[in-house]
C-alpha cells in the first residue's frame, strides 16, 4: 500500500511572489467589498424612458420589450411621480403618434400641443421635482422612420436642423429642462443654442446624442414608437459606423465647441470603450443609454433562467459606471431603483 504524500506547503512561495500583498483581503466580507467599491450605483444615475400615446386612461405592452409599456399622459404622469418618488431624477418622454400626424417632415414636432408638449405641461404641474429631458430627432413624426427631413432619397442636413431647432424650441417652452437631440445632423448643437439663448431659455441645458451609432440594437425601440414598418432604408449616412472610434472624438469636439453642457453614446454595452475614452479625454458629463436592445436580450435570457436577471441587470448598470458614464438611460430604471433602496447602504 502506497502511502499518500503530504502535501506541499506552497504558502512560502506564494509569499515569494506576491511580496506582503494578498488582493483577496479586501473581498473577504460584504462590508469591505462595499467599502473599496470603486464603482456606485444608486437612482441618482438613472433616467427613465417613457413611452407616450394618445388618449386617456390607456396602457399598452410592448411585445418586443417584455415589461415596457406605452402610456398616455394621465398614466405616463403617474409613472413620473413613482420615478420621483423612488430616487429617479429625470425621465425622458419618446412618443407614438397617429400615421395621420406623421408627414415627410416630421412636422408635428412643431406643433406646441403636440404629445410631448402636453406630457412637459403636465409633468411639471404634478411632478416638478423631476426633471424632462426632451428628444428633438424627427424619427417619432416622420411618415418614412427617418431623424431628419427626407428629399429624393436623402436625409438633408440643414433642413432637418431647422426642424429640429423648431421643435426644440416648443418643447424648452413646455417646460423641458434638458434638449437631447438624437438625430446626427452636423450643426445642430449649435443651432439649437443659439435659438435656446436668443428666446430666453438660456438654463435649458444640452445633452447631446454625441456618438449615436448604426446599431442593429435599436429594433424594440422602433417598435416601442411605431416606425418599425416605415423606415425607408437606414441610417448609415448619419448615425456613426460601428467600426470607428475617432469619429466619435471629433463628434465629441465639435459638440462641446456648438455648447454641449452633456454628451451621450447610444448604444452603451457594446461601446463602453467609447463612453471611456470620451470621459478621458474631454472631462465632460457622460452618459450612456442602455438601449432597447440590450434592455430585451437581458430580460428574454432573464425569463429563460439561463443568467440571474437581477445579479446581470445591476451588472450591466455597474459596467456603465465603472466605464465613466455619469448617468444612464435605461429602461430597468423603476425596477433597478427599488432594488437599491430596498437594499441596505453597506452593501449597495
Amino acid at each position: 500500500m502506497v502511502t499518500p504524500k503530504k502535501p506541499t506547503d506552497t504558502s512560502h512561495l506564494i509569499d515569494e511572489l506576491t511580496g506582503s500583498s494578498r488582493l483577496r483581503r479586501t473581498r473577504r466580507c460584504p462590508w469591505m467589498r462595499a467599502m473599496v467599491a470603486e464603482a456606485r450605483l444608486s437612482p441618482a444615475d438613472l433616467i427613465l424612458p417613457i413611452f407616450l400615446i394618445e388618449g386617456e386612461d390607456r396602457e399598452e405592452s410592448i411585445d418586443a420589450m417584455p415589461g415596457v409599456s406605452r402610456f398616455t399622459i394621465d398614466h405616463a404622469v403617474l409613472v413620473a411621480k413613482k420615478a420621483a418618488s423612488l430616487g429617479i431624477p429625470l425621465i425622458a418622454p419618446f412618443p407614438n403618434v397617429a400615421l395621420e400626424k406623421r408627414d415627410t417632415t416630421g412636422s408635428e414636432i412643431t406643433n406646441p400641443d403636440n404629445i410631448i408638449c402636453e406630457f412637459i405641461r403636465a409633468v411639471k404641474a404634478a411632478v416638478p421635482e423631476i426633471g424632462v429631458m426632451t428628444d428633438a430627432a424627427l424619427d417619432p413624426f416622420t411618415d418614412h422612420g427617418h431623424d431628419g427631413v427626407l428629399r429624393d432619397g436623402e436625409i438633408v442636413n440643414d433642413e432637418s436642423v431647422e426642424q429640429i431647432v423648431a421643435g426644440a424650441l416648443v418643447q424648452a417652452e413646455a417646460g423641458a429642462d434638458i434638449i437631447a437631440p438624437s438625430d446626427m445632423m452636423d450643426g445642430r448643437i449649435g443651432a439649437i443654442r443659439v435659438a435656446l439663448d436668443e428666446a430666453g431659455y438660456q438654463d435649458v441645458a444640452i445633452m447631446s446624442y454625441t456618438a449615436k451609432y448604426a446599431s442593429g440594437f435599436y429594433g424594440p425601440y422602433r417598435e416601442a414608437i411605431g416606425t418599425e414598418g416605415l423606415l425607408q432604408g437606414d441610417k448609415k449616412t448619419y448615425y456613426i459606423d460601428p467600426a470607428n472610434s475617432e469619429d466619435a472624438m471629433r463628434e465629441a469636439q465639435q459638440d462641446i465647441d456648438e455648447g454641449a453642457d452633456m454628451l451621450m453614446v447610444k448604444p452603451g454595452m457594446p461601446y463602453l470603450d467609447i463612453v471611456r475614452r470620451m470621459k478621458d479625454e474631454f472631462s465632460m458629463p457622460v452618459f450612456a443609454y442602455q438601449v432597447s436592445g440590450e434592455y430585451t436580450m437581458i430580460e428574454l435570457a432573464a425569463a429563460a433562467g439561463v443568467v440571474d436577471g437581477d445579479r446581470v441587470r445591476m451588472e450591466s448598470l455597474i459596467a456603465f459606471k465603472r466605464a465613466g458614464a455619469d448617468g444612464i438611460l435605461t429602461y430597468h430604471a423603476m425596477h433597478i431603483a427599488e432594488k437599491l433602496n430596498a437594499q441596505s447602504p453597506a452593501i449597495t
